[in-house]
This record gives C-alpha cells, sequence and structure tokens, in this order.
C-alpha cells in the first residue's frame, strides 16, 4: 500500500516516523521546503515524552508523483478548497483520504473527493513543532500506545479497508474503531474546544489551563456548551478512551466542580500540550478558531442556547489575529473569570 501524510507538520512528523519503521511505503507531504530537506537529510526526529528517529521521505506539493491508496488528510481545515482538488489526480478509484484534521470537516472533504473515498478519524494525542525534522511529542507515551487514534465509516459500519488502517495506524499507537464517527468527532471537538480554544487565547499550556481555577471553570462550560449544541443537533456524543463526554454537561452549579474533577482526570496525560493554534499565532499565522470554537455559535443559531464562552475565546483568538500578537494570560484570565461571576 502506498501512502501519504499530507500535512506532515508536528503530528504528521510523528506518524510518519512510526509508519515508516513499521515498514510501510510512505511519503510525508509539506509546503515547508526546510522540513522536507531535514526529514530526508536526517529523519524524522521525536522527542519529548518519548525519543525516536525514523528514516523517511519528504516531498513538497510540486513533488508529488503517481497515486496514493490511502492519504493521512492533516493540513489545516482553512485550505481544504485548493489542497483537496490538487489531490484529485493522485487518487485512483479505490484511494481512501482519512480525515484526521480537527472539527468536524467530513462532509466537505467528500463533497470534494467522493464519499466513498472517505473515512473518518480523530487524533487522540498531541505534538508540537520544533524546528525542521523534529516533532516534540507532549501525551504521556503509554497513554499514546493506547489511544493514538479513532477511525471509522461514515456510515458506521466495519469494513475490510478500515481494518487495514487500523493495523497501519496501530504501528504508531492503539487505533480503536468507531461505529460512531459524528459521535467521535463531536466528542474530540468538546476537547479541542474546552482545550485548545483556552490554550490560545490565554497563551498556555493544557496545563495551565488545568492549573487555574477561571480556566478550569470556563473549560467546563465551554464543554458543557459544546454538549448542548450537539445534543440539539442530534448529535450522540461517543465515548473517548472509556469516559463519556455527555458526562461532562452542567445542568446546575452543583455540576461544576465535579465536572472540572473530571476534565483535570480527563486531561492529566496532556498537560505538556501546546494548541496548535496558540502556535499558529506565534507564527502570525491565520488560525482554525472559526472550525473549532466557530462551530459552536453557529449550530448553535435557531436552537434558543447561548455559548457566551465560546463566543469569548472566538473573539479572543480572532483579535490577536489581527494584531499579530499572543495574547497575554494575566489580561485575558480576567475576561473568563469575569464571565464565571455573571454564572
Amino acid at each position: 500500500m502506498r501512502i501519504a501524510i499530507l500535512g506532515a507538520g508536528s503530528l504528521g512528523t510523528v506518524a510518519g516516523a512510526y509508519i515508516a519503521a513499521g515498514g510501510q511505503d510512505v511519503e510525508l507531504i509539506d509546503v515547508y521546503q526546510a522540513h522536507v530537506d531535514a526529514l530526508n537529510q536526517s529523519g524524522a526526529k521525536i522527542v519529548g515524552t518519548t525519543d525516536f528517529q525514523a528514516k523517511v521521505k519528504a516531498v513538497t506539493p510540486d513533488n508529488m508523483s503517481g497515486v496514493y491508496d490511502l492519504v493521512l488528510l492533516l493540513t489545516k481545515q482553512l485550505h481544504n478548497d485548493s489542497v483537496l482538488r490538487d489531490l484529485l489526480p493522485f487518487l485512483h478509484d479505490q484511494s481512501v483520504v482519512l480525515s484526521l484534521q480537527n472539527g468536524i470537516p467530513e462532509e466537505k472533504v467528500a463533497s470534494i473527493v467522493g464519499r466513498e473515498r472517505v473515512i473518518a478519524g480523530s487524533v487522540e494525542f498531541g505534538a508540537t513543532f520544533m524546528e525542521p525534522g523534529v516533532s516534540k511529542h507532549t501525551t504521556e507515551y503509554r497513554h499514546f500506545k493506547n489511544y493514538a487514534f479513532q477511525i471509522g465509516e461514515l456510515d458506521g459500519s466495519t469494513t475490510q479497508r478500515l481494518q487495514q488502517i487500523q493495523a497501519i495506524l496501530n504501528l504508531v499507537g492503539g487505533t480503536h474503531i468507531s461505529d460512531n464517527l459524528v459521535g467521535t468527532k463531536w466528542s474530540k471537538l468538546l476537547i479541542n474546544n474546552a482545550f485548545s480554544g483556552l490554550s490560545a487565547a490565554l497563551n498556555t499550556t493544557f496545563g495551565g489551563v488545568l492549573d487555574h481555577e477561571a480556566s478550569l471553570i470556563s473549560a467546563a462550560h465551554i464543554a458543557d456548551e459544546t454538549i448542548k449544541v450537539g445534543h440539539a443537533n442530534g448529535v450522540q456524543f461517543a465515548a473517548m478512551n472509556g469516559f463519556d463526554p455527555a458526562s461532562l454537561e452542567l445542568n446546575r452549579e452543583e455540576d461544576i466542580s465535579p465536572s472540572t474533577q473530571k476534565l483535570l482526570q480527563l486531561m492529566k496525560a496532556s498537560r505538556l500540550l501546546k494548541a496548535s493554534m496558540l502556535q499558529d499565532l506565534e507564527k502570525k499565522r491565520k488560525t482554525e478558531i472559526d472550525c473549532i470554537n466557530g462551530v459552536i455559535p453557529r449550530l448553535a443559531a435557531g436552537k434558543d442556547i447561548l455559548t457566551p464562552y465560546n463566543d469569548l475565546v472566538v473573539q479572543l483568538v480572532k483579535q490577536a489575529e489581527e494584531t499579530q500578537s499572543v495574547p497575554e494570560f494575566e489580561v485575558n484570565i480576567q475576561r473568563f473569570a469575569e464571565l464565571n461571576r455573571r454564572g
């Protein structure tokens, strides 16, 4: 099987290193020429919670050739129109595009490459791009080897191709098949909204969100808004590592303390993670905030659901984008503390 990792940034470098070390024919594709050069010259180096290096093959999109049987899609949703249309000549009728992007982009992906080609997935580990050729793994290693991905067919069926892809991704870390792909993606969206969103809006790691009372309470409220909007749109949230995200819903004031305790337990293996959106702000790039926290107010429209916490995250991240700056924790945390006081 010929495999492409399209968007070989922090996560793609980790996946590519392990898949290549497993003896698969894999090509890492990225627009950053210095990164591609380093990967070809020195291999993919993984540091952080593990220390691993593997020889890999990397190219820029301009140098893609032939056709791929499997494409792991890890580019930003912002570029889906152009990236996916440029990918079409490199697909055959039976090619599979595995969407591993944040958010819920599958319908958009399917509209361009064809629904029959799409399998969706959720990345369950974190990484930070350090320098060309080097990615820092930020999830506790044992957790990563047990829970690295969830994947599933759009119709919830278990197919032979799904099992083949599971075997390949198991080279990276524990890969689980979901029969509720929509619920799986929404569960991951909930975590991204609560922790990636706050990491970007506050300029901190996931651990920084967990360690401050105001941000931890805000994370509980962001999760609650996501659950309420998901339910209003017919979503049944899927379990994550045996945990039911819907149990984080807040129905009364007394639910906040148990919810924050659950979040502390759930996210303890990801304390070192810095949101990719924050990394984008540091590089003065546009973020995916509209595809993450921005999904919630958009889908709340007409449902009589208020989303002040997700609204504030979007506002603060967009403000940082416009000023090409990174947020100040001590300034922005007060905005969330004020929201908490309003109840």
